[in-house]
């Protein structure tokens, strides 16, 4: 789906910080696109996390470092855009505290961390007939917000 505005945002993007890199993934966060997007905007959350065995359902790559991503409200109207500065893959309860920080989500903490992603994570695995598992591999994904 092509969406003019997300590739003006982009060019706009480009011609002001001088950037020559032609690609770049728009997307929202999968639970609450406004108000995590949010929180991007505020410099307040600079990681996410995902399911990895999502990323092999769907045929897509991990995130790759330096690349850019234009995140989207729930109207796919873009907030800001991030830089990826570190990918790694890791057991769901080997998630460290300093991660789930950076998420930037409730009051940042592990346990706060963990009872959201757990529910979230179960909701999505019940659509694939799976169920959770404390140890699914999670990919951890930090970024720096470069434009908003």
């Amino acid at each position: 789906m092509e969406n003019s505005k997300v590739e003006e945002y982009w060019q706009e993007f480009k011609s002001e910080k001088n950037i020559n890199n032609n690609h770049y993934d728009a997307w929202q966060f999968g639970f609450d696109a406004d108000l995590l997007g949010g929180l991007v905007v505020e410099g307040k959350k600079t990681a996410t996390a995902s399911a990895h065995i999502f990323y092999g359902i769907e045929q897509e790559d991990l995130p790759i470092v330096d690349s850019y991503n234009i995140i989207l409200d729930s109207q796919d109207n873009p907030l800001c855009i991030t830089k990826t500065t570190k990918v790694y893959v890791i057991p769901f309860n080997q998630v460290s505290s300093e991660h789930a920080y950076k998420e930037g989500e409730g009051d940042r903490s592990l346990d706060y961390w963990r009872e959201v992603h757990k529910t979230f994570f179960t909701n999505e695995l019940k659509k694939i007939n799976l169920d959770f598992q404390e140890d699914i591999e999670v990919v951890c994904e930090e970024f720096e917000l470069v434009y908003k």
